[in-house]
């Protein structure tokens, strides 16, 4: 039940806010004073707090500043005559949820309380929920592998500096996991985290995205905006695969990185920055560098920190837990609580090399648990490869019956993986393409030519003709 502490002087208002909001089902602690409200905040837990603004000689804005102090802040609501509106708006900036004018409308304060709680719940969840990736994304890496330990060990001391850390290793290693993790155990950890691909995005776009531009810069834009580095204030932003930054793109992040400043495309006026640059590639900077595909100036700026995410291969007693992870997961995903590993098949995920590392692990995971037809996954379920026989080898029986239609039994086929990747994607059409290692255009032609029409947006299933 949620708890509403009313803060209120004038008696009779105070005994008729609790009586409404105890019949609408809440839990009512009263104060007539800041002093009672105080204690009150400190002894049990509060959700939601309706305090009038003028509290005799003491002003509510006490109250907002004191629900602010506290660990487990909860919502405010300010109840304020028209006249002191200004105020009002003052206890806004100063962390109240909204404020509502006397006289009110009962239903209308209600309806603000409703949403003050709903939005403490949402920030309650996401809290768990931010908890929850900090762990499991630990969870991915730690083990018991002491090359992890060492990455692990890097992470906590760099974390709370200021410092450019460039992450290397193979492709799906987890570059951008570690990333995260540095942001999150950084002061920064309520400020944006930003990802950018810099191997997506077309020169001109990227120098923008990043950047910033100004208002007719060039076709389309109609307004100043200011870049990733601008507008993730505090924030960390990530530089996913630097290594494929143009010439002309070097130059230009190598003076930024220097002097801390931008120049959105377009202008001619440098602005501050004040985010953290952490950045990632699979590419051997030293090599492009003697190369000459790589600035060296730029290779030194980035690597003030190396990291070096090792393969999957060279720490196997990591896959046993990583892959009850992606299980656990995708039996979430699936609705399929009982879903569990075989002796049998966990022994062939912890000999196979995973030149894919982590990503193919966690493809091969999601495809055994979708195929999966009893709640013990067994070898039969894993990728062909995964089991050590040719890709795209058959275990058939090749007997062929009368009437027997290959294209009929091979549309069928198809038609099964397809419904059962959407199953286990939710509907996500572009997830369920990369369970079945299609591209998402090649997805859609199947579904296309299945008969199989597709539902509005990404989020359902297709009905069938």
């Amino acid at each position: 039940m949620a708890k509403v502490l009313v803060v209120d002087d004038d008696t009779s208002l105070r005994e008729f806010l609790e009586m409404l909001l105890s019949r609408a089902g809440y839990q009512v602690v009263v104060a007539a004073t800041l002093e009672q409200a105080k204690a009150a905040l400190v002894a049990t837990p509060v959700d939601v707090v309706v305090t009038d603004l003028r509290l005799g000689s003491q002003s509510g804005l006490d109250v907002v500043r004191a629900a602010q102090s506290i660990a487990d802040r909860p919502e405010v609501i300010v109840v304020t005559a028209f006249a002191t509106a200004v105020s009002a708006v003052e206890a806004m900036r100063q962390g109240a949820y909204d404020y509502i004018g006397k006289p009110f409308d009962n239903a209308e304060l209600l309806l603000l309380v409703e949403r003050a709680f709903e939005k403490r719940q949402l920030a309650a969840e996401n809290k768990r929920l931010k908890a929850t990736i900090g762990v499991g994304g630990r969870r991915l890496f730690v083990g018991s592998s002491p090359a992890m330990a060492e990455v692990w060990a890097i992470v906590d001391k760099v974390a709370p500096t200021r410092s450019t850390v460039l992450i290397t290793g193979e492709s799906g290693v987890g570059k951008e996991i570690v990333a995260r993790t540095i942001h999150e155990r950084s002061p920064r950890v309520h400020e944006p985290f930003v990802a950018v691909n810099c191997a997506a995005i077309s020169e001109g776009v990227l120098e923008s995205e990043i950047f910033g531009h100004v208002r007719g810069a060039f076709t389309g834009a109609n307004a100043d905006r200011d870049g990733l580095l601008v507008s993730a204030g505090e924030g960390t932003v990530f530089l996913d695969e630097i290594g494929e930054l143009p010439a002309s793109m070097q130059v230009k992040l190598l003076r930024v990185l220097q002097e801390r400043m931008v120049k959105p495309v377009g202008s001619s006026r440098e602005v501050p920055y004040r985010a953290r640059v952490l950045a990632a590639t699979n590419r051997n900077l030293e090599q492009e560098v003697a190369a000459g595909r790589f600035r060296e100036d730029l290779f030194f700026r980035l690597n003030v920190i190396s990291i070096l995410v090792p393969p999957l291969r060279e720490r196997r007693s990591d896959i046993r837990g990583l892959a009850q992870f992606f299980l656990e997961r995708s039996a979430h995903e699936l609705g399929r609580p009982g879903l569990r590993f075989a002796a049998e098949t966990e022994a062939l995920l912890e000999s196979y090399r995973w030149n894919g590392n982590l990503r193919q692990l966690q493809n091969a995971v999601e495809r055994a648990a979708t195929l999966s037809d009893s709640d013990e996954i067994l070898p039969s379920s894993l990728p062909p490869v995964v089991r050590g026989e040719p890709q795209g080898a058959l275990v058939l029986d090749v007997s062929i019956p009368t009437g027997f239609s290959l294209e009929g039994y091979l549309e069928q086929l198809e038609r099964r993986y397809l419904e059962a990747a959407l199953k286990a994607s939710g509907g996500s059409k572009s997830r369920a393409a990369q369970l079945l290692g299609l591209s998402f255009r090649s997805f859609r032609y199947r579904l296309a030519k299945n008969g199989m029409r597709e539902p509005d947006g990404d989020g359902g299933p297709p009905t069938p003709p």
